[in-house]
């Protein structure tokens, strides 16, 4: 089955099309690595939770947006390759490329799917 890397941060919501300019710079990197898939995801209909939620998990600001994004890869080998290869790249320079939100608010795993339907 596949392997998927999943992200949860905060953007400024202001800055929305900064946020998807950059992830489309970005994401090329992953698919060009061999990622079947990038997805990125702009919070619509984020709820506060009793205990918690998202936007507890990232700390978000009233001006911030919670964004869900996910990489499928074919295995956790070939994402592995990627990630040492997008390490060494010159275009993950964040001079070069710099991240429009708090990076170290981000959350992220990589994870075994166990059910694909």
């Amino acid at each position: 089955m596949t392997y998927i890397d999943g992200y949860v941060l905060a953007a400024p919501t202001a800055d929305k099309q900064t946020f998807i300019d950059f992830a489309k710079t970005f994401d090329v990197l992953f698919k060009e690595y061999g990622a079947l898939r990038v997805t990125e995801c702009w919070g619509d209909d984020v709820p506060d939770g009793e205990t918690t939620d998202f936007k507890k998990a990232v700390k978000a600001k009233d001006d911030e947006t919670v964004v869900f994004s996910w990489v499928e890869w074919p295995d956790k080998a070939t994402r592995d390759a990627a990630m040492e290869k997008m390490m060494a790249d010159p275009r993950m320079d964040p001079k070069e490329n710099p991240m429009p939100f708090d990076g170290t608010r981000m959350i992220y795993g990589g994870f075994a799917a166990v059910v694909d339907m």
